[in-house]
C-alpha cells in the first residue's frame, strides 16, 4: 500500500509541477531579458523622470533587436504571448510602453509586466479569446485613451477627419490564423470594423502637411503611419525621437529582415518617401494615475 501511495503521490507531483516548470522554461529568456530593463531603469534612476523620456532610453535600449512578423499569431485559445527578442512594430512599441508605466509605478516583477501587457494589448484588459485583441491600430487608440493610457492630440495639432472603411480583416481571414481556422470570428471581427468605420471619430495629418507640425510633435510620442491599402487604418507605428540634428526621426522595429532602428531620415522625411503611407496619427503617452 505504501508503495502505491508512494507512486500515486509522485504522479501528482509530475502532474501539478509540469505546467509551472513548463512556462518557467518557455520565458526563462523573457523573463530575464525583464529583470535586465528593470535593472537598468534603476541604476539609471528612470522612474524620476517624465514618462516621455523613458519611453525614449527604454525604446533605445531595444536597438538592434531582431525584426519579428506574425508573433502573436498561435494556435489554440487566445493567451498572452511574450517575446522580448523579436518585434513587429506594435509589439514593440507596446512593450516599450508597458516598460515605462511599470518603471513609472516602481512596478518592477515579471508578473507587473504581464498585466500591464494584458491591460494594454486587450480591449478593456481583459483576454475574452480572439476578437477581444485590439487588431487595428484605430481601435487600440480607443481602447487605450478610455484607459486614460495616451490621448490622440492629432486634432490639436491640426489633423484632418480621417475617413475609415475597414474590412482588410474579415476581407482576408487567409492571413490571420486564428481568422482561418475558426471561421466564426469573422463575424465579431465585422463588428468591430462596423463600430471604427461609423461611430467613432478619427484625425490624421496628411504627409504633405506632417513637416509643418514636426515641431510640435514631442521626443516619446507615439506616430502611426495612416494607410493607403484597401480595408486597413494605418500601415505602420513607431516612437518620436529628437536626435542631434533637432528634429524629429522614428524609433522603430522597421521591417522583416531588420532590427529596431532610429531612422535616419526625419520623420516628414520618411513619411513622404513610403508611398502606401498616407499621413500620421500623433499620440501622447499620458503619465500613470
Amino acid at each position: 500500500m505504501s508503495n502505491v501511495v508512494l507512486i500515486f503521490g509522485s504522479l501528482l507531483y509530475l502532474i501539478f509541477s509540469f505546467p509551472f516548470s513548463y512556462s518557467q522554461g518557455l520565458y526563462e529568456k523573457e523573463m530575464e531579458i525583464c529583470e535586465s530593463k528593470f535593472q537598468f531603469a534603476i541604476s539609471s534612476g528612470l522612474n524620476s523622470k517624465p514618462i516621455n523620456e523613458i519611453i525614449v532610453e527604454i525604446g533605445k535600449s531595444f536597438l538592434g533587436t531582431d525584426y519579428e512578423a506574425h508573433t502573436l499569431e498561435k494556435n489554440g485559445e487566445e493567451q498572452l504571448v511574450i517575446n522580448l527578442t523579436g518585434f513587429d512594430c506594435t509589439t514593440f512599441l507596446e512593450n516599450v510602453l508597458v516598460f515605462a508605466r511599470c518603471i513609472k509605478r516602481n512596478n518592477s516583477t515579471f508578473e507587473d509586466y504581464k498585466n500591464e501587457l494584458t491591460f494594454i494589448r486587450y480591449r478593456q484588459g481583459i483576454i475574452d479569446g480572439y476578437p477581444s485583441r485590439l487588431h487595428y491600430f484605430t481601435d487600440w487608440i480607443y481602447d487605450n485613451e478610455k484607459k486614460k493610457i495616451i490621448e490622440d492630440i492629432t486634432e490639436d495639432l491640426g489633423g484632418e477627419e480621417l475617413t475609415l472603411d475597414l474590412s482588410f480583416m474579415s476581407d482576408n481571414p487567409k492571413y490571420y490564423k486564428q481568422l482561418d481556422e475558426n471561421p466564426d470570428f469573422i463575424s465579431e471581427i465585422k463588428k468591430q470594423e462596423a463600430e471604427i468605420n461609423y461611430c467613432r471619430e478619427y484625425f490624421y495629418i496628411p504627409k504633405s502637411k506632417v513637416a509643418d507640425v514636426e515641431s510640435k510633435i514631442g521626443n516619446g510620442d507615439i506616430v502611426a503611419f495612416t494607410s493607403t491599402v484597401k480595408g486597413l487604418d494605418v500601415n505602420h507605428t513607431g516612437i518620436a525621437v529628437k536626435m542631434d540634428d533637432d528634429r524629429i526621426h522614428i524609433l522603430h522595429a522597421a521591417d522583416v529582415g531588420t532590427k529596431v532602428r532610429i531612422t535616419e531620415s526625419t520623420l516628414s522625411e520618411y513619411v513622404m518617401s513610403i508611398k502606401k503611407h498616407s499621413g500620421i496619427i500623433v499620440l501622447r503617452v499620458l503619465e500613470p494615475g
